[in-house]
């Protein structure tokens, strides 16, 4: 900001992959694959069923835990349906929620994606639109603002 005579804002470093909370849905550890090249971040989710309360649309969908056979119930409010593309090209069209993120110490709301995500390794990815003037990413490093988890360099899932 050479000029500006702003301070730059001092960004944290995320790894490749990290765990986040999403508080107001009860989900916490997720296991998430931070992607820049991605705009919007993506949740593994199955949709249940759209209402309205209190005049605003909401969504109930479940996030299933694959290996640990849990299933949680969410609701949120359901503020758009977009057009994604999707890492093969394809366009769905899929749910967006804005919900606050956790990653590492900082909370923030993040539009997030709702869509089928059973064939990736990752039940979440975070993208770019979430990471902006908060996080650089270390793509070498895993586990760099998840608390528990020891570091790790390298690329292996």
């Amino acid at each position: 900001m050479e000029g500006t005579g702003k301070k730059p804002r001092e960004m944290r470093i995320v790894g490749w992959r990290e765990r986040v909370d999403l508080p107001e849905l009860g989900l916490r550890g997720v296991p998430a694959k931070i992607d820049s090249g991605a705009r919007t971040s993506s949740l593994h989710a199955t949709i249940l069923n759209e209402f309205t309360r209190d005049g605003e649309r909401f969504v109930r969908f479940a996030v299933d835990y694959g290996q640990s056979h849990v299933r949680q119930i969410c609701e949120a409010v359901h503020i758009d349906i977009r057009g994604i593309t999707s890492s093969n090209g394809e366009t769905q069209r899929r749910m967006i929620i804005k919900t606050p993120l956790t990653i590492g110490a900082l909370t923030f709301r993040a539009e997030i994606s709702l869509a089928d995500r059973s064939d990736m390794k990752f039940p979440m990815l975070i993208g770019r639109s979430s990471l902006r003037r908060r996080f650089v990413v270390d793509s070498g490093h895993s586990w760099l603002q998840t608390r528990g988890l020891t570091r790790v360099a390298g690329h292996k899932p």
